[in-house]
């Protein structure tokens, strides 16, 4: 069934091999989504994309997707082109694996939202909501299932995507409803039943 393309999907690849972009495939392949924000207030995808670019040979910190109101912008494949891993959540602590079974920066595509004064909150939101969406629909994950929030997974270090989503006036639990709601209409079917509220990843 056609899933409604919303939106352009940008790639702006990162340089491989890096420090940020490995090139390594995502193995056993995609299982779920984590949703994050970029801490930097004022900071746009484009921005985001080329300070990667710039420190590829600096850290190995990375993600697969930028979001604002203009753009969303691919710097590692995952929709543009076969998915890779990306280094967005720490190893080591272990909620990813309870929750999933695999460590996120094997097996996750990491999407971060872009928030600030001079971006739109309401359309870079319609733009992270919908790729999301999509995500769940291209690799056939259940979308009440399959989002986790990095703070989730990393609570002693991490706030996103709370922080930018409480800067947007919306809430983590929000953001899981809207996706549901998003991946339903841009399909026109409803998506698969909920399973049993201990499935679910919300907020603590």
């Amino acid at each position: 069934m056609a899933f409604e393309m919303r939106f352009e999907i940008v790639p702006r690849y990162l340089t491989a091999p890096s420090k940020r972009r490995s090139g390594q495939a995502l193995a056993p392949g995609v299982r779920f989504i984590v949703a994050h924000d970029t801490g930097n207030p004022g900071s746009t995808a484009a921005n985001n994309v080329a300070y990667y670019e710039a420190s590829r040979g600096e850290m190995s910190a990375s993600a697969h997707l930028f979001v604002d109101d203009r753009e969303i912008l691919e710097c590692i494949p995952a929709l543009t082109g076969p998915p890779e891993k990306a280094w967005h959540v720490l190893y080591g602590v272990p909620v990813d694996n309870q929750l999933f079974g695999f460590d996120a920066n094997n097996a996750a595509i990491g999407v971060e939202y872009c928030y600030g004064a001079n971006i739109n909150a309401d359309l870079a939101y319609d733009r992270y909501v919908w790729v999301m969406a999509y995500i769940c629909h291209r690799f056939a994950l259940d979308p009440h299932r399959s989002i986790v929030g990095h703070f989730f997974l990393d609570p002693h270090r991490k706030t996103d995507p709370v922080t930018g989503l409480a800067f947007s006036r919306r809430t983590y639990e929000q953001l899981l409803r809207d996706v549901v709601v998003e991946y339903e209409r841009c399909l026109g079917v409803p998506a698969p039943p909920a399973a049993p509220a201990a499935g679910r990843v919300r907020a603590r």
